[in-house]
């Protein structure tokens, strides 16, 4: 079976309604879901945080899915935006490997149950655009596969998914893995703010800004 997205489905369990917006289910075209990458420890209190929602809110009223690790911080910022603005919120959990987190946040619509780590981020990987907010190792390591599937895309003769980190944290990273590696760091586009992020990713999807 697949999903509504057209991914392949893992385990789902179905989200309890909110009160918040109706979530109405669009007829997407392929490119149609963003994967946001974002600390899991960020508090709403966090500057980071509001514009973590802020990123969800103007991904869903282009009229994008995102997809998220599923849990809090970030993760759960960016499906607050995302849900209360009527989107799509895809959360992809891996109890077996967190069972100390109670769940998908209360904004997931969809929450799809990985069974490790690396089905995990996969899963996550097959979204049609990439954003790295604010975070570390775990967050770090989203934004190195997604980089690593943008660098391998030409040799299946593909074209290379949007790929964009916000903040100068990623800046520097990616400066000195083009360094010490001498790869292509052009396939990350590092931004200030989660405005210039979505912007770039609808222009790269075709979208209307």
């Amino acid at each position: 079976m697949v999903s509504l997205l057209g991914w392949p489905r893992l385990a789902t369990e179905p989200r309890a309604t909110l009160e918040t917006p109706e979530v109405r289910i669009p007829r997407y075209s392929p490119a149609s879901t963003v994967a946001i990458f974002g600390a899991s420890d960020c508090r709403a209190d966090d500057p980071a945080y509001a514009e973590a929602v802020r990123c969800g809110r103007l991904l869903a009223e282009a009229g994008l899915a995102v997809a998220t690790g599923g849990y809090g911080g970030l993760m759960e910022a960016v499906s607050q935006g995302a849900r209360e603005a009527g989107g799509v919120v895809i959360g992809v959990t891996a109890p077996s490997v967190f069972p100390h987190r109670e769940g998908a946040n209360r904004f997931v619509s969809e929450e799809r149950r990985a069974g490790s780590l690396t089905e995990r981020i996969h899963e996550l990987m097959q979204a049609d655009a990439a954003i790295a907010l604010p975070g570390s190792i775990g967050t770090l390591t989203e934004l190195m596969v997604a980089w690593n599937l943008a660098y391998v895309a030409q040799y299946g003769h593909g074209s290379p998914k949007p790929v964009v980190a916000v903040g100068g944290r990623w800046r520097g990273v990616i400066d000195q893995l083009e360094d010490e590696l001498e790869t292509e760091a052009g396939l990350v586009l590092c931004v200030e703010s989660v405005d210039e992020a979505v912007a770039n990713i609808l222009v790269r999807l075709r979208l209307p800004l």
